[in-house]
């Protein structure tokens, strides 16, 4: 197999190098010939001049074929660079030379390479594998002419506390190594097989191209065989001192990575990150070990050069240890960077040193309706200390990354804010993700510690999930040691008690307060559109969210709050609210009652309902089992705020008569951005007869969420007829529909890990884009009509799902309805999709009938429906029960209407 048969590989690029060797591996004198793709020939033909040189060196059992889509990203003349991919020696097409090469000579004989092309700066390294190691020892030895790092699943350090990955353990062991690398191809085949989606045939040749017979794959086997185990490894004081080197590194460095890897696993990216905190990271959910073959990854590395500018990049200063960057430039005012700001934790101090210091403050619920546990201020106070001085004395401070697995109530809101005072980052995804977008997420933050009751204990166990782990309750010494588990927190709690009495210790020491722009939280989404995100959160704009949610809701000190959705339950001390949590799974919202939400509202004479829309529904379908009593406690409500998903007039109508005193609001936000907007009961009316005697026609296309929320301002960036919002000028003109941007002290600080999507999220300089489409009416409200991703592209029109599924949903047997296209953007057909009320038996084509409403309310919409399919219930996210997914139901309703069989959305 020639260049010219190398797919994606110009064979202007191939070229070989005789090189002069200094290392130890060699004798003197020795010459070795290089194979390389070098797109230096093609620049100079081309009359280009590149701004740099990228040295791409891969690992094992790769060669220079890897990275072709850099190279042919380098020879664009809009951003040229010159490419130089090495075949290292023993592999690809470069010499055997019958030696066995150690890292130390790998690292010596990168640096004979690039002087003899005679190399010179500004030289940016690209690493996979322990092409990684390499190449960062060669930068460490080249500070003049290193510009930058960039690295692709690889590591510098195994962890002491955790053991090799099991696929190098297998490869090292004496019975499989030398056949499994060696004698036969399956140390190949075994890693062209971790791409996903798998390689195509043409190019798993080509990486196979090289290693054809037994004689030229020495060099793959003597590679996986200097792989230092442990410190006794000839090895491992080079991979140490390259290691260590990189706590000195501040060029500027970039880290892709594909997590879906067996081998390098995101426990070696945080140890990289801890490495090099200023790094830029990016995450590519789905992808593998193989992350160049899986994803993309050449227009992000030059778009991240374009940043560097042309020439050596800038010593970068340390701006986040966790991501790198800031988002969105906090507004003027009291959370302006740099001032002082009161924490979160302020209103739940001052109320326990104060006169309310006895008054319930957290309460749970038991299943039969009664207060099961509860802690006054002084008592949550206390305990929060006390556990603060145990968590830190067993490791927890400053950074420290603790996953709360830990259900609504007094032990999750103890420990969640012992946490925040610490300076720990708390890391919260919800279970209702699912065991596997839970599992990805929770891998993904890969937290120190892990705190959680005993059914996520064993899912930590059973499915590897990262971080130290802390029980709830006390554990029997065979059930700990069967988790895993360290102590608990009842344990630390009792430590915690004796260091505060202790006049010797530290426990008080005033530095051990986290600063306001110290990063504070990291909070999953729902999942409903692609992979849950960690949006990151310091503590200035958690405190900024606190006091935006107090100002404009009036929500104060000695207001009284049920939440049926957990971020209030936990915002609920931090706003001087008593607050308690229903008698509901937290994780599935329609599991809640009307009886259970009367019973909690009962006990602490709740002020505040919080609840979503999918909860709200089940609480008036189960309102016929209300007692007199539960009608009361309910009647005592003043007000009830839903949020998570549009919420229809009619509901709300309905529950208006539920909650008879209540002030009802349906605020807008994200977990990006909590709240954006709001809107009550009353101003929803008084929209809809501005759009049109209640229609969803015209000026009220989507669901009204109100004006901007207390220092927040919104805008919108105007859609192309192709469906996209593209350029960066927001716009506030009424009847414009493009994206919606928010910018507010409150807004998150970065999506944690996932530089491409906070690069895009800020491209519009001080906003954040939501990824949501809405339009102003000529009163300034904002309707938002649904996200970006779910526009259907029609013929000659762009049509947006919310306002016809709101008519649509005004049917009597329609309970959920989503708009989708199907079809070639551009062309796509319009479908909706109905949830039926009776339930469908079968999911499919709607019914004649049914379907001609439909069609016909979607056209008072102003939209033209030409297929209409029944489910007997909507695709949702468990968070919320609320938000389909039309992705999802846009692939199903394509199968279905091209004649396959309907079975289950």
């Amino acid at each position: 197999m020639v260049a010219a048969d190398w797919p994606g590989v110009d064979p202007e690029w191939s070229r070989e190098i005789e090189v002069a060797s200094t290392s130890a591996a060699d004798e003197p004198g020795a010459v070795r010939r290089w194979h390389l793709l070098d797109n230096g020939a093609e620049l100079a033909r081309r009359g280009l001049s590149p701004a740099g040189t990228l040295l791409c060196v891969h690992g094992n059992p790769t060669w220079s074929f890897l990275w072709r889509t850099l190279l042919a990203a380098g020879s664009d003349p809009a951003h040229p660079w010159r490419v130089v991919a090495v075949d290292q020696l023993d592999m690809g097409f470069s010499e055997r030379t019958g030696t066995f090469r150690r890292l130390e000579d790998r690292i010596n004989d990168l640096g004979d390479l690039t002087a003899a092309l005679a190399l010179e700066g500004p030289v940016v390294t690209v690493g996979h594998d322990w092409g990684g190691v390499i190449s960062l020892g060669w930068a460490l030895a080249h500070p003049q002419q290193l510009a930058g790092v960039v690295l692709t699943n690889t590591a510098v350090h195994q962890p002491a506390e955790s053991r090799m990955p099991p696929a190098l353990r297998l490869a090292l062991h004496p019975a499989v190594h030398r056949w499994g690398t060696t004698t036969s191809d399956t140390f190949l085949r075994v890693t062209h097989a971790l791409a996903h989606p798998p390689l195509a045939a043409e190019v798993r040749r080509a990486y196979m191209a090289p290693y054809r017979g037994s004689d030229r794959r020495a060099g793959v086997g003597n590679f996986v065989a200097d792989i230092p185990a442990d410190p006794s490894h000839p090895s491992f004081p080079a991979l140490s001192r390259v290691a260590e080197g990189l706590r000195g590194l501040r060029v500027p460095a970039l880290m892709l990575w594909g997590p879906r890897d067996p081998i390098f696993s995101d426990r070696y990216l945080k140890d990289l990150m801890g490495r090099l905190p200023h790094a830029k990271v990016h995450r590519f959910e789905g992808a593998g070990h193989l992350v160049a073959e899986d994803r993309d990854i050449a227009s992000p590395v030059f778009e991240w050069l374009a940043e560097l500018g042309q020439g050596a990049g800038p010593v970068l200063q340390r701006t986040d240890a966790l991501t790198g960057g800031s988002a969105v430039a906090a507004e003027a005012g009291t959370h302006q960077a740099g001032t002082s700001i009161p924490p979160l934790w302020a209103p739940l101090t001052a109320l326990a040193t104060g006169t309310s210091g006895g008054d319930t403050a957290v309460a749970e619920m038991a299943p039969d309706g009664g207060v099961s546990r509860s802690l006054n201020w002084r008592e949550l106070e206390q305990n929060v200390a006390v556990l603060a001085a145990g968590l830190r004395e067993g490791g927890v401070g400053h950074g420290s990354r603790v996953s709360l697995m830990v259900p609504p109530g007094v032990d999750l809101t103890v420990v969640l804010y012992a946490c925040l005072r610490l300076g720990a980052v708390v890391v919260v995804a919800d279970a209702g993700l699912g065991t596997r977008g839970l599992s990805r997420a929770v891998k993904g933050a890969t937290p120190d510690f892990l705190i959680g009751i005993d059914k996520a204990l064993a899912a930590a166990s059973v499915l590897g999930w990262p971080g130290r782990r802390i029980s709830v309750r006390e554990l029997s010494a065979t059930r700990r040691r069967l988790l895993g588990v360290e102590t608990s927190l009842a344990s630390l709690a009792r430590r915690g008690s004796s260091l505060s009495q202790d006049p010797t210790s530290n426990v008080k020491d005033p530095d051990a307060a986290p600063g306001p722009d110290a990063p504070a939280a990291v909070l999953f989404t729902s999942g409903s559109t692609g992979p849950a995100k960690g949006v990151l959160y310091t503590h200035r704009q958690l405190a900024a969210m606190r006091d935006t949610v107090a100002t404009t809701l009036g929500i104060r000190p000695g207001a009284r709050l049920v939440a049926g959705f957990a971020p209030f339950a936990l915002l609920g001390p931090a706003l001087g609210a008593v607050s308690v949590t229903p008698a509901m799974d937290v994780t599935a919202p329609r599991t809640l009652t009307a009886g259970a939400l009367a019973d909690a509202a009962a006990a602490i004479e709740a002020t505040v309902v919080f609840a979503s829309p999918a909860a709200l529904r089940n609480v008036l379908a189960t309102k016929g089992s209300l007692s007199r009593a539960g009608h009361e406690a309910l009647g005592r409500v003043e007000l009830l705020l839903s949020a998570g998903a549009p919420v229809p007039e009619p509901l709300l109508a309905e529950l208006q008569r539920l909650l008879p005193r209540a002030s009802l609001h349906t605020p807008y936000g994200m977990t990006e951005a909590l709240p954006v907007t709001d809107i009550s009961l009353e101003e929803i009316r008084v929209a809809q007869a501005d759009a049109g005697a209640g229609t969803a026609a015209g000026a009220g296309n989507g669901v009204c969420v109100g004006l901007p929320v207390h220092g927040a301002r919104v805008a919108v960036i105007p859609l192309a007829a192709d469906g996209s919002a593209p350029g960066n000028n927001p716009v506030t003109d009424t009847g414009v529909t493009g994206e919606i941007l928010v910018s507010a002290p409150h807004v998150k600080d970065a999506y944690d890990r996932l530089w491409l999507m906070q690069r895009e999220s800020v491209r519009t300089a001080g906003w954040h884009r939501t990824g949501d489409v809405g339009h102003f009416d000529a009163a300034g409200r904002l309707w938002v009509e649904g996200r970006l991703a779910h526009i259907v592209t029609a013929p000659g029109s762009v049509v947006t799902p919310v306002g016809a599924e709101q008519a649509i949903e005004r049917l009597d047997d329609v309970g959920l309805a989503a708009v989708v296209g199907i079809g070639p953007a551009g062309t796509q057909a319009v479908v909706a999709v109905v949830e039926t009320v009776p339930r469908a038996r079968r999911a499919g084509p709607a019914a004649p009938q049914l379907a001609g409403r439909v069609r016909e309310a979607a056209r008072q919409a102003g939209v033209s429906v030409s297929a209409v399919l029944a489910v007997p219930a909507q695709p949702t996210d468990i968070r919320h029960n609320a938000k389909i997914d039309r992705t999802r139901l846009a692939r199903w309703a394509s199968t279905v209407l091209a004649g396959g069989r309907p079975g289950t959305p």
